[in-house]
């Protein structure tokens, strides 16, 4: 019997001391603000000797807590980002780590612009980063009124939206962020441009 009451104080102070180093990691990350979030990014030190910038509309405060909530998996993203020759790599998709993290490399054909093909996720942050060409992003601040024309599909993570919204053009010197909740619809024609390759980084967010 007292082998088992030590055992029960051991589990005890097992777990207490792994709650405590739990809530020490909570305490610890940054209570960002729009101002020092976006003397962060400006430090680029998130970028790592990457040359390509972000591109508005950025939620830079989320940007800057969800980097620091999982910094080795963002590291990865902006490795394969500086380090892979993007330009030969066939379509296909990539693991960068596990599935909280990959790549998917298209070359699609430009869309027209679809009222009702506006989307948005739950659970993945979107990267896009068009590699040849050019293509139009469209996006919208969910808070202003939305049609839901197809519900949110879990399998895909995604639920579409009959939206109008602000137009952007992507291009090789920029990368774009969507985080959960906001509306964004990508691949539109841009101008003359016929040939675009593409790619989308799925990054798990942190609740």
């Amino acid at each position: 019997m007292k082998h088992l009451s030590a055992y029960k104080s051991l589990y005890i102070l097992i777990a207490f001391i792994i709650y405590a180093n739990v809530c020490a990691a909570q305490s610890t990350r940054t209570a960002w603000t729009e101002k020092t979030a976006k003397a962060w990014l400006k430090e680029k030190v998130w970028a790592n000797g990457l040359k390509l910038n972000t591109h508005e509309p950025l939620n830079v405060v989320e940007f800057a807590r969800q980097y620091e909530a999982n910094k080795a998996n963002w590291d990865k993203v902006i490795a394969f980002l500086r380090d892979r020759n993007l330009e030969l790599m066939a379509p296909g998709k990539y693991p960068i780590s596990g599935e909280d993290v990959f790549a998917i490399i298209t070359e699609p054909a430009p869309k027209q612009l679809d009222s009702a093909g506006f989307e948005s996720h739950r659970n993945f942050i979107d990267l896009h980063y068009v590699i040849k060409g050019e293509e139009k992003i469209y996006t919208q601040d969910k808070k202003d009124s939305v049609i839901v024309s197809k519900p949110y599909d879990e399998t895909k993570d995604v639920e579409n939206y009959a939206v109008k919204g602000q137009e952007y053009t992507a291009t090789p010197k920029y990368f774009f962020l969507f985080f959960p909740g906001e509306l964004h619809e990508p691949g539109i024609k841009s101008g003359g441009s016929t040939q675009v390759k593409k790619l989308v980084i799925k990054i798990r967010a942190v609740k």
